[in-house]
């Protein structure tokens, strides 16, 4: 049985964003050794909805410093909410992105990886509201969903219940912070791979540790 490597994520988290290409880079290469299990972590799931003004402030001074160290690029779309609160329409809410990615999953689990990459690019580059289900629709497109099923389920309450439960579970493996890569080598053991950004050299090493010790 292969081990499985649980990316804990949220499209909302602009760190994650950062680490989308090393993670994607680590899918690729480990493809046939390992299952990849995307989870959401509902970092943004307010009782009431809270707009983009109150952490607009702390996003324009952290951006510039995910830019540097992961070498990926914000949009101008993005950044237009970011630097003009006051005339965004943005409350950001982590619940529908994760509802999007459960649906996903059940089509296309080899696929996980990069379409959670693909739900962040669509927030941070173009731009686009991910509390909205116009959001989707080229990504419905791009992957040859069904555009009918996808909004029926992306309205229902098994998928939401899904993605709740995907946000206990990453509580449950103890995440506090994103992104978060864990592999799991038995039951009840995992083994803490990555917190924060990490470059793709280094988790790899440390992969390549614990499957090396698994293998024995």
């Amino acid at each position: 049985m292969k081990p499985t490597l649980f990316y804990c994520y949220d499209a909302y988290c602009g760190w994650c964003y950062g680490f989308s290409p090393v993670i994607k880079q680590i899918a690729a290469t480990y493809k046939t050794q390992l299952n990849i299990e995307v989870l959401s972590g509902g970092m943004i799931v307010p009782e009431n909805p809270v707009h983009i003004g109150v952490t607009a402030g702390f996003i324009q001074k952290a951006y510039p410093t995910v830019e540097e160290y992961t070498g990926v690029k914000f949009g101008a779309d993005y950044l237009w909410h970011v630097e003009n609160p006051d005339l965004s329409d943005w409350y950001p809410n982590s619940e529908m992105s994760a509802i999007a990615l459960c649906i996903f999953k059940e089509i296309y689990p080899e696929k996980q990886v990069e379409f959670a990459a693909d739900l962040q690019y669509a927030l941070h580059y173009e731009g686009r509201d991910l509390t909205d289900k116009e959001a989707y629709r080229h990504l419905i497109e791009q992957y040859g969903l069904n555009e009918t099923a996808f909004y029926e389920k992306l309205g229902s309450d098994t998928y939401k219940d899904q993605a709740h439960y995907e946000f206990q579970l990453c509580k449950q493996l103890q995440v506090t912070g994103y992104p978060c890569v864990l592999i799991q080598v038995a039951e009840t053991k995992f083994h803490l791979l990555a917190r924060g950004y990490t470059p793709y050299e280094d988790l790899k090493a440390r992969l390549d540790l614990v499957l090396k010790e698994i293998e024995g």
